[in-house]
């Protein structure tokens, strides 16, 4: 199902590609709202240790429904993503997590699914030359390895994630800050990246959560265009998301599906 604000095509229907950039979440925006995510893959791993899988499992239970409640002030949730991120990540270090292992889990496409026409969406923004910049609060190392593996890691892509940091083979933190699904208005995007979107001033933002309509800047989140994808709570969750964002998704909506609702996606 499809939920759209009025006058949603008509403010954008002069929007010009050279003009336009992606802002997009990772996690259940290009993938499917049932897929695992990039920190769910070394579950389901061999290569890790039973303890590791127990504890991960432990963390996701306490934090996750605090995650998609909505209702819940955004300095305690903030916080308490910190220290889910800021726990997990320990994890790694604690079991000590080989490069390999991380690098052999990445390659496992059975993990992640796309969202159904993901991957052509992609493709008509590259043909395009629309910049997609994913900020994602999941592990970089699997969302750029599962780019290459289904051979969309296009030049036109960015990736701002959680790419984890190894010495001497095995894992020690994260390159950079955490970003975890709260804090991703205070990602720093790379020079390089600002450098290619300098002159673009319409935003496409997706994502699954209303934090993330934090990845846009606060001058630019009003006109930006906003599509949330809708898959957990739903009922709950509805008339906030109809009021946050100016396209709502449920049930698995596929870009197939966006793109006979949103001329600006389908050009």
């Amino acid at each position: 199902m499809i939920y759209l604000k009025n006058n949603t095509n008509e403010r954008t229907e002069n929007w010009k590609d050279e003009e336009i950039y992606i802002l997009t979440d990772f996690d259940r925006t290009l993938t499917l709202g049932s897929s695992l995510t990039s920190w769910s893959i070394l579950s389901k791993s061999d290569k890790v240790p039973k303890n590791y899988v127990e504890e991960r499992n432990a963390f996701y239970e306490h934090y996750r429904p605090i995650e998609i409640d909505e209702t819940l002030d955004y300095d305690t949730k903030n916080k308490l993503m910190k220290e889910w991120w800021t726990n997990h990540i320990n994890l790694f270090v604690k079991y000590k997590i080989s490069e390999e292992v991380i690098n052999t889990s990445a390659r496992d496409l059975r993990v992640m699914s796309f969202r159904s026409g993901a991957k052509e969406f992609l493709t008509n923004m590259k043909n395009r030359k629309i910049p997609v910049i994913i900020i994602s609060a999941g592990i970089g190392n699997f969302i750029k390895q599962f780019l290459i593996d289904n051979e969309v890691f296009y030049d036109n892509i960015f990736i701002v994630s959680n790419f984890i940091k190894f010495e001497n083979g095995y894992a020690v933190g994260v390159e950079d800050n955490i970003t975890h699904s709260l804090n991703k208005n205070e990602v720093s995007m790379p020079e390089n990246v600002k450098a290619y979107l300098e002159g673009r001033n319409n935003i496409i933002l997706l994502g699954d959560g209303l934090s993330d309509i934090r990845m846009a800047s606060e001058e630019k989140r009003q006109e930006a265009l906003k599509i949330g994808f809708l898959e957990e709570n739903v009922t709950e969750n509805m008339d906030i998301f109809r009021e946050s964002f100016d396209v709502v998704a449920t049930d698995n909506t596929g870009f197939n599906e966006l793109n006979e609702h949103l001329k600006v996606l389908k050009r």
